[in-house]
């Protein structure tokens, strides 16, 4: 075996804590002792014990001499919880492999170096591109202080939203409705705009069994038009802000429910600015959005550059005509100003696509 074997390993690990332990990072890991796995942990929750903690408590003492695997740097600095490093150095461990360095300032190849000095053989940058892509969330938010942002929409093959009638009900099958559930539980929050609310009504909350968190759900609703009857204003099980211009009795009303108003000030009338609206997110603690958003919002958030990741679902079906399209407003005048993505996954849902894919950045 080698080391990718094993660090593929910790990344396995480390994508079970997908969606519960923002704003840390995801992180798995594994003892290997003469070619045996002796302990592995992921970090579960944020606030709990780190992935190499719970694989040295597993361990035991035969995690003396044994080779940690990790997919980030091992923190060496006293956060919620006491520095992993101290305590591989007191384990005995004799050698640590990591993906890849931790953007954190306040670690950033320091751990890597605490380790060194104990005597412990230090190898980095083993998959670093899987672990990059595992933890883009955590490393957009230490390098550039703003949450990440995905745009998830389901689309026919010639490119359709919803029928001449606005009806989308149901472009993907169930099968990728399933998966779309997988994605809101990933993010912090699920963002829309008002036109969505008032043609679908939904309720963007995680509906899967083993769900264990609702993302917060955003609304820009510059004139505050949300019906006070619309499902997403059901704080009972998921929180619920909604962005707005609009501070009248009907914004009291709604904070009584337990609604969240952000008051922003326009850019121009009946505008936002979605930066300050991606800032004001941030300043509250939101690491990652996910855009569930009409064709005209999902235009302005492309057009201004600030989607990091895209969620394309195409079905096998063909609308034609003049229908509505993933991206509304106006497009690009030439190809030659169209934006190039990079395709990072293909996969086949009973039926339906999905491409993951990332804007190359000019």
């Amino acid at each position: 075996m080698n080391d990718e074997f094993y660090m593929r390993k910790a990344l396995e690990l480390a994508a079970l804590g997908d969606g519960l332990t923002s704003p840390n990072p995801l992180v798995g890991a594994l003892l290997v002792r003469e070619g045996e796995i002796v302990g592995q942990g992921w970090h579960q929750k944020v606030g709990t014990s780190h992935a190499e903690i719970h694989a040295l408590r597993e361990a035991g003492e035969l995690a003396a001499g044994a080779a940690l695997y990790v997919n980030l740097e091992p923190c060496c600095h006293a956060g919620r919880t006491p520095p992993c490093t101290e305590a591989i150095i007191a384990a005995g461990v004799s050698k640590v492999v990591c993906a890849m360095t931790d953007p954190n300032p306040l670690v950033g190849g320091g751990g890597l170096k605490r380790l060194q000095s104990a005597g412990i053989e230090v190898v980095c940058g083993t998959l670093g591109e899987e672990a990059l892509l595992l933890n883009e969330v955590f490393i957009t938010d230490m390098l550039h202080k703003r949450p990440f942002v995905a745009l998830k929409t389901a689309a026919t093959l010639d490119g359709k939203t919803a029928a001449a009638n606005k009806s989308s009900k149901w472009i993907s099958n169930a099968a990728s409705r399933e998966y779309a559930h997988k994605l809101r539980h990933r993010y912090d929050a699920v963002l829309t705009g008002i036109g969505t609310v008032l043609a679908d009504d939904p309720r963007l909350t995680v509906r899967l069994p083993q769900a264990r968190k609702n993302p917060l759900r955003v609304v820009i609703d510059f004139h505050l038009r949300t019906p006070p009857q619309a499902a997403i204003l059901d704080v009972s099980q998921a929180s619920t802000l909604l962005v707005t211009a609009a501070d009248n009795s009907y914004a009291q009303e709604l904070r009584a429910r337990g609604v969240e108003i952000l008051l922003l000030k326009p850019e121009a009338p009946g505008r936002f600015a979605l930066k300050e609206v991606l800032s004001s997110l941030y300043e509250k603690g939101v690491k990652s959005v996910l855009l569930e958003t009409g064709a005209n919002l999902a235009g302005a958030f492309r057009r201004e550059g600030l989607i990091d990741k895209f969620y394309f679902f195409l079905a096998p079906k063909l609308i034609g005509g003049e229908a509505p399209g993933v991206f509304g407003g106006p497009g690009v005048d030439d190809m030659s100003q169209a934006l190039p993505l990079r395709i990072t996954e293909v996969r086949e849902i009973e039926g339906d696509y999905l491409f993951v894919a990332y804007p190359e950045r000019r």
